[in-house]
């Protein structure tokens, strides 16, 4: 079985480099005082056994940028990030760039996120801006049906192909974080001719529950889990600090390349990591699947 192994969480894994205490800009703001860190970060995951390289760009939109006065950097950033993780590709001779569109409004709050139309203007414009450096556009993290149509919709626009990832319940995997059963997605497959639909930045309990629904589909599925103890309240709140979020103790390399397994059973072929996984873990998950024990 071939396994496209992902890179694991940026922002999380930058901001445990950095001595900066973090800010609502979250991972944006290492991309403006210290670039050097992402490019370390791509590297590492690389070498880790990434196939992927995924962008620092999930956090970049302008309604983000703005209360900070910096909305004028909008595309300078992109561009940048984009480019950090194409050289890095290019370095160590073979993987692709995923191009990561976040969410809008606020991560885990689709009620904050525009209307569908508006919404794909936005991604739209970020999907212009990666499509000269990435392989293919990641839109990630959406966490209702409305918010993953309006992603798609928007990235769509430019001609590359388009990897879905939504967020589910941490309590119950089969329902996304709107409260929408995860199935609602499932019309966008042929919509958006989308070349690969996952689940992420939800704890890896959920993704088991969730993968099942999923690998039926004759598309690509897969999962890339956190390593939060949930998505506390106090973090949902737009312009929260990540400092709000609390990592779980209990899920080193090992037990997490446990649960990868249990997905590749259940029929993913892309696997991978969210926030506060991180090399380790991608070099142990890489290490299992590149060996192909049997599942």
């Amino acid at each position: 079985m071939d396994i496209t192994i992902l890179d694991g969480g940026m922002g999380q894994e930058l901001l445990a480099r950095s001595s900066e205490k973090p800010t609502g800009l979250w991972a944006t703001q290492v991309l403006l005082d210290a670039p050097g860190l992402v490019e370390a970060v791509h590297r590492d995951y690389f070498q880790a056994g990434a196939d992927i390289a995924t962008t620092n760009t999930y956090a970049i939109h302008r309604d983000r940028l703005a209360p900070f006065g910096i909305e004028d950097r909008f595309e300078a950033l992109h561009r940048q990030a984009c480019r950090i993780a194409a050289a890095v590709r290019n370095e160590h001779g073979s993987g692709k760039v995923a191009g990561s569109l976040g969410p809008t409004g606020w991560s885990y709050r689709p009620d904050l996120a525009p209307p569908v139309e508006k919404a794909a203007e936005i991604y739209a414009e970020i999907a212009r801006l990666h499509a000269p450096y990435v392989d293919l556009i990641l839109c990630e993290t959406m966490a209702s049906a409305a918010q993953a149509r309006g992603a798609a919709m928007g990235a769509k626009t430019v001609d590359k192909p388009l990897w879905l990832s939504v967020t589910v319940n941490d309590e119950d995997g089969t329902k996304l974080r709107s409260g929408e059963p995860l199935t609602d997605i499932l019309p966008l497959i042929e919509e958006f001719n989308l070349a690969a639909l996952l689940v992420n930045c939800s704890v890896p309990e959920a993704i088991s529950q969730a993968i099942p629904l999923l690998s039926d589909k004759e598309i690509p599925v897969g999962g890339y889990a956190n390593g939060f103890t949930g998505i506390a309240d106090a973090f949902k709140e737009k312009g929260a600090t990540a400092d709000r979020l609390e990592k779980r103790e209990n899920l080193g390399p090992g037990r997490y390349a446990d649960f990868a397994e249990g997905w590749v059973r259940d029929g993913a072929t892309i696997v991978g990591g969210c926030c506060e996984v991180g090399p380790a873990h991608i070099r142990e998950l890489a290490g299992r699947l590149n060996r192909g024990k049997e599942l």
